[in-house]
């Protein structure tokens, strides 16, 4: 007898309206396709290796990957303490990080979808009922109260992927969003090690300059010995002198693309130029060695590429959502609660109220209208296609472009070692040949002028190599791997890190 009261309990359970319902949806739910296309990565065409990479030798699996701190390999602390307050203060990292959590938050709305809204209110009332009001005579003239306490709960079944493509479109471009960081966290840390290096390469023309200075001092005072002992002419001793205070101006013009670069790098780090101060470091060390992979590598490595990728995944995703509208709107609404006359009855079992449907809603006509947005998606579609494989061949050039710099600005730099040192000989020559009357002290103010400008275009190609390697490890990606992008980015904390992760 136990067995089937407990048999005829559960009958009278399944037919229950409520569970009847919910059982449906959850048939149509688990039942339920997703409408739209399926997501390839777009195709595209790298090279097998580049072409300005010239003799260098690959990067083998076993070499030390850049890693997210990548300024280490210059193995200087003054650049990796500033580089370090990067991720602290700098405004324009803050704001992308901002960006991302904004994304990330539009993520979470979409996904809410997923689950039934449900709302509740208390309403209260008195009413009189006129005498003469055309109703029925028992309730002309009667003051009743009324209290209500309803519950509304609507849902709508994702039967054919709606909700589920926006959510995934939603999360790619969320995930689109953390690329982003990680392209400007990668550009800050790079514009600052530009920025050093070129305030750097000022300090050592400046302390060349003002080596200089101190020997055209020394020829001054010379000429003025000899023309006293009238040996030189007046006019050695105002070329002279012309030579002095031109490379006198000249350090101290100097100046002013130094303090440029300091404010610069005080900016980068989010200070006021006010408050910062880079004391001077004269650049003499060659840049390090880059490892170079294949080119194929670069689609995993470029947080701008791959962020270009995730919008195409995004737009994708909404050919689905535009196609779904092809396809009938299937809602579950009900309401629940309890009504009486008196506050002391409401919550008791006779005042409760209930009453649940389903609704099926489709567009027999509209004109054309969900035709035309579903070409919109896949024309947005295309659109970020073509976007993400011009943003491949543009990552293509800048590594060829920056290979090509830094190989021939080391192959210039040789060639101006020789330059100097040959100028410095010639100096040299025409300073005895002049000392010992055979020439005029306008030959030395010649070899002078050469041997100044070989000097400071020898320290030059040394500020442009840094300045190239450092764009050399941007468009590579600084050792950032798509692996890092968030799977998850709606419950993932801060990305601003060293390494984005």
């Amino acid at each position: 007898m136990k067995r089937n009261s407990k048999l005829s309990l559960f009958r009278n359970r399944l037919q229950s309206p409520w569970l009847g319902i919910l059982l449906g949806i959850a048939v149509l739910q688990l039942s339920g396709c997703t409408i739209g296309p399926k997501y390839h990565p777009p195709t595209v065409q790298a090279p097998p290796a580049y072409k300005e990479v010239g003799d260098w030798k690959p990067a083998q699996p076993n070499d030390q990957n850049l890693g997210g701190e990548w300024w280490k390999i210059f193995q200087d602390p003054q650049l990796d303490s500033l580089e370090a307050q990067v991720n602290v203060s700098n405004q324009n990292l803050k704001a992308a990080e901002a960006q991302f959590r904004q994304a990330r938050a539009a993520l979470r709305y979409n996904r809410a979808d997923y689950y039934p809204t449900v709302t509740a209110g208390l309403s209260a009332s008195r009413t009189r009922v006129s005498a003469n009001a055309p109703t029925n005579s028992s309730l002309r003239g009667a003051t009743f109260n009324d209290f209500v306490l309803p519950f509304d709960l609507s849902y709508q079944a994702d039967v054919w992927g709606r909700i589920r493509k926006s959510v995934e479109s939603s999360r790619e471009q969320a995930q689109a969003s953390a690329a982003d960081l990680a392209t400007v966290n990668l550009s800050m840390h790079a514009d600052l090690a530009i920025a050093y290096f070129q305030a750097r390469s000022l300090d050592a023309e400046e302390q060349l300059l003002n080596s200089t200075v101190k020997q055209y001092e020394q020829a001054l005072e010379l000429n003025q010995s000899r023309f006293e002992g009238g040996i030189a002419s007046e006019v050695d001793v105002e070329q002279a002198k012309t030579q002095l205070q031109t490379t006198r101006a000249a350090a101290i013009d100097v100046g002013v693309l130094r303090a440029q670069y300091e404010h610069a790098v005080a900016i980068l780090i989010g200070k006021p130029p006010a408050e910062f101060n880079l004391p001077p470091l004269p650049l003499t060390a060659p840049p390090p060695h880059i490892p170079i992979s294949v080119p194929s590598d670069l689609l995993e490595r470029r947080p701008d590429i791959a962020a270009a990728e995730r919008l195409v995944a995004s737009a994708n995703a909404q050919i689905g959502v535009a196609k779904s509208a092809y396809f009938p709107m299937i809602s579950l609404g009900s309401t629940g609660g309890f009504e009486s006359s008196s506050i002391t009855t409401l919550l008791q079992g006779p005042s409760g109220l209930w009453s649940v449907g389903l609704s099926a809603v489709g567009t027999i006509f509209d004109g054309g209208r969900r035709h035309a947005v579903t070409d919109q998606a896949r024309a947005a579609y295309d659109s970020q296609v073509a976007s993400y494989r011009q943003s491949v061949l543009a990552g293509f050039q800048q590594v060829e472009d920056n290979l090509a710099a830094v190989r021939i600005l080391e192959n210039e730099a040789k060639v101006q070692d020789e330059a100097v040192a040959a100028a410095e000989r010639s100096l040299d020559l025409s300073v005895t040949r002049y000392k010992g009357g055979v020439t005029s002290y306008l030959e030395v103010i010649t070899a002078q002028s050469a041997a100044l400008s070989d000097q400071v275009t020898a320290v030059n190609i040394l500020g442009r190599r840094m300045a190239n390697t450092v764009l050399l490890v941007q468009a590579l990606g600084g050792g950032w791997e798509k692996s890092s992008l968030p799977e998850r980015p709606e419950c993932c904390g801060k990305l601003v890190s060293s390494n984005t992760n």
